[in-house]
């Protein structure tokens, strides 16, 4: 066993092949003959199937000799009953050499799930992260896994993680392990270009938080040494991590505004699409914290709120939207833990920002979020006072993300933040 009393001298860092660039995403069936593949499973969800996007990409992986099975009915936001069903949908059409996920993260994060599901024994609470599941780790490799992002913001194509809502308990949690990284993520884009106003603002406050919570997490050694077999793939702040998360917020600064009031500003697509990638670089080996662990919750305890440009015709705060709407309270408490990063960040994402205090940060984000339609807090999506209890409950259950945190964090620490949280202007 490591010694407690050490701190840690060891930091990782992993990520997936990357093809980058307008007109990547045709070239996925040459990528997979690269690994021997002939049967492969598509995954994607009804709206993005609407765009023409998915079937023109296995159309391309027919002409190349690949046997394509489509699954076009990823849940957006999934839960643990959607994701039950695509398993068992793969499990009867399969078995498959390969995993190709066109999509947003719903649908990557459900091709991560059905890839374990389907090489691995178990169920999916076999799987979850404790204390919701038993956190089992898999016993056998997964085929390999090509993600093809359609939108700019989760990341999910860079990490080891996927995310769902468990129903019953009304609470997001996941499934984290390096297997589930995939082999290669394919940015095109021009795939981008139809992604709705609304959705590219949650989105892109995803990536400001990726990017954000990645640069101010607790230093990685700041943590007690591990042992090999105790290393996580959320390491802490790291230097590397530090590199991508710079440059996101960089890239966020120039383009974010443009690509929410001009959906078909190519060159501005083209920047959000690298700085969610960089982001993802980024937070998937150094980590998130509280505003990911307070969106959990917030986004499974939704009764009424619709957004914009969503398919979904069942209540629904968006993953990107539910992060960013703690974020300025979140990081006006993490501030005296690392003032010259909060500093450093908000002069990245905003160049105009002035200031020294806790403040500087927090200003910035409201700003971002107003200039790009978000709700003006929790009572926007239909919270108020007497829920935050039951949020913070659903919070506190996040366990591997508030150990990423730059400071410990209490339940009233959370609830002072959910209570700030409310009217944000």
């Amino acid at each position: 066993m490591a010694d407690s009393t050490q701190r840690e001298s060891v930091f990782t860092y992993a990520a997936p092949g990357l093809k980058f660039g307008v007109g990547a995403s045709a070239e996925i069936g040459f990528d997979l003959q690269q690994y021997a593949a002939r049967r492969v499973l598509l995954v994607t969800d009804p709206g993005v199937a609407a765009t023409g996007h998915p079937a023109r990409i296995a159309e391309q992986l027919a002409a190349r000799g690949l046997a394509v099975t489509t699954y076009d009915q990823v849940h957006v936001e999934p839960t643990d009953a959607s994701m039950e069903h695509a398993v068992a949908v793969a499990r009867e059409a399969g078995p498959f050499d390969a995993v190709v996920a066109v999509g947003g993260g719903s649908a990557i994060d459900t091709a991560k799930a059905v890839n374990l599901l389907t090489t691995n024994p178990g169920d999916l609470t076999d799987y979850l992260n404790a204390p919701v599941g038993r956190a089992r780790a898999p016993e056998h490799p997964l085929l390999p896994l090509v993600a093809v992002p359609t939108t700019t913001g989760t990341g999910s194509e860079s990490t080891t993680i996927c995310v769902l809502d468990v129903l019953a308990l009304a609470v997001k949690t996941g499934i984290s392990h390096p297997r589930l990284r995939p082999t290669l993520a394919v940015v095109d884009p021009a795939l981008t270009l139809t992604q709705p106003a609304q959705v590219t603002a949650a989105a892109g406050m995803d990536i400001v938080c990726h990017a954000l919570e990645s640069y101010t997490a607790r230093w990685y050694a700041d943590f007690a040494a591990k042992t090999p077999e105790q290393r996580v793939p959320y390491c802490g702040a790291n230097p590397i991590a530090d590199l991508w998360a710079e440059r996101s917020l960089s890239l966020l600064a120039g383009a974010f505004r443009a690509a929410v009031a001009h959906g078909d500003d190519l060159e501005a697509r083209t920047q959000m699409a690298l700085a969610a990638t960089f982001a993802g670089l980024g937070f998937g080996n150094a980590g998130v914290h509280v505003p990911h662990a307070n969106a959990y919750p917030i986004a499974g305890r939704v009764r009424s709120f619709r957004p914009e440009g969503y398919p979904s015709a069942e209540p629904l705060v968006p993953h990107g939207m539910a992060v960013s709407l703690t974020a300025p309270a979140a990081f006006r408490f993490t501030f005296e833990a690392a003032p010259e990063r909060h500093l450093t960040a908000a002069r990245l994402l905003d160049p105009g920002a002035t200031g020294s205090g806790p403040d500087v940060l927090p200003e910035v984000l409201r700003r971002l979020m107003r200039d790009v339609g978000l709700p003006p807090g929790l009572a926007a999506v239909g919270y108020a006072d007497p829920d935050v209890d039951g949020l913070v409950e659903g919070a506190l259950r996040q366990h591997r993300l508030l150990a990423t945190a730059p400071k410990d964090v209490t339940g009233e620490d959370l609830a002072a933040i959910f209570r700030d949280s409310m009217e944000l202007w």
